[in-house]
């Protein structure tokens, strides 16, 4: 019968089973893909108009999806402003409290001890936000405001370390990571087994940590046409591999061959081999599970 590549947009061969030829598919125009071989789907979102707040509405999720120099540049501003307004605060206080012209006077009670200028006023600042607590710089009884701008830098800070460093540690364990060692076979095929015709193509593990309650899926992208005339460009069908009897829940110590048997069912059964040559199609396999070290769900696509 034929043996397809798993991309369908770019060369393949056919491969006649019965008297084991083969002959070269007419070189195609390499068209742009629906999903990427990384799995990253290239879609971009346009005209949203005012729905872009949304985005902000869940500001926690908009920064793990960012790109990480973005991600880093949030994290230094974020912290460089916060760090320059606070040791700002602390200094307003002594000026306002004329601790500015006493910094060097044993005999006076500075609202903070041994803050005389903005330097140090920004030492004590990371001090006590660092809990570092060199014993140099203190806050003495006799500074209520003091006291009060201690408690809400503490309450600030914390807000601050909880909301980037939770945003930073997210991104760095996303289980999608784990797909780069996920490997699929180069090409998928059309051949006998069982005595039935079948699109085939293999999945592998690199890793010894198994992928938990493993399941497989896939998609035919292509556009189509209703009958009742409505043109839909990325109708998405879904190809059985085993869902009735099971076959889609893996056991992926080893590679294993997925199947999808090309029955009245399929949208493979009324193509030829002439028309799988010429149909524009993308075929997308979803491995989804829970990383057996971290528990996490994790999910890979590839087209």
């Amino acid at each position: 019968m034929a043996a397809l590549r798993r991309k369908f947009g770019e060369d393949y061969q056919v491969v006649n089973t019965n008297r084991a030829t083969t002959f070269s598919a007419p070189v195609k125009k390499k068209r742009q893909r629906f999903v990427e071989k990384n799995g990253r789907c290239n879609v971009q979102h346009g005209n949203l108009g005012g729905e872009t707040s949304r985005y902000l509405s869940d500001l926690f999720t908009t920064l793990v999806d960012l790109k990480w120099r973005w991600n880093l540049l949030i994290f230094i501003l974020t912290y460089t402003i916060a760090w320059l307004v606070m040791a700002s605060m602390w200094w307003i206080i002594a000026y306002i409290r004329g601790d500015l012209n006493h910094g060097h006077d044993s005999s006076y009670t500075p609202c903070v001890a041994n803050v005389y200028n903005f330097p140090s006023a920004f030492l004590f600042f990371i001090e006590t936000e660092a809990t570092i607590g060199y014993g140099y710089r203190y806050i003495t009884e006799k500074c209520p405001e003091g006291i009060i701008l201690f408690l809400f830098q503490s309450l600030l800070g914390s807000i601050v370390d909880a909301f980037l460093i939770g945003c930073m540690f997210i991104k760095m364990s996303q289980p999608k990571k784990r797909a780069e060692t996920l490997m699929f076979s180069q090409d998928a095929v059309i051949s006998q087994r069982d005595g039935k015709l079948c699109l085939m193509f293999r999945v592998g593990n690199l890793r010894n940590s198994h992928m938990v309650s493993a399941q497989i899926r896939c998609k035919l992208i292509k556009s189509r046409q209703t009958p009742e005339g409505e043109f839909l460009p990325l109708d998405q069908c879904e190809l059985d591999v085993g869902f009735g009897t099971g076959a889609d829940q893996l056991f992926l110590v080893s590679p294993l061959t997925i199947c999808h048997e090309i029955n009245p069912k399929s949208p493979f059964f009324d193509l030829s081999q002439r028309s799988l040559m010429n149909e524009q199609f993308e075929i997308v396999v979803i491995l989804e599970g829970i990383v057996e070290t971290t528990g996490e769900d994790s999910c890979t696509q590839h087209p």
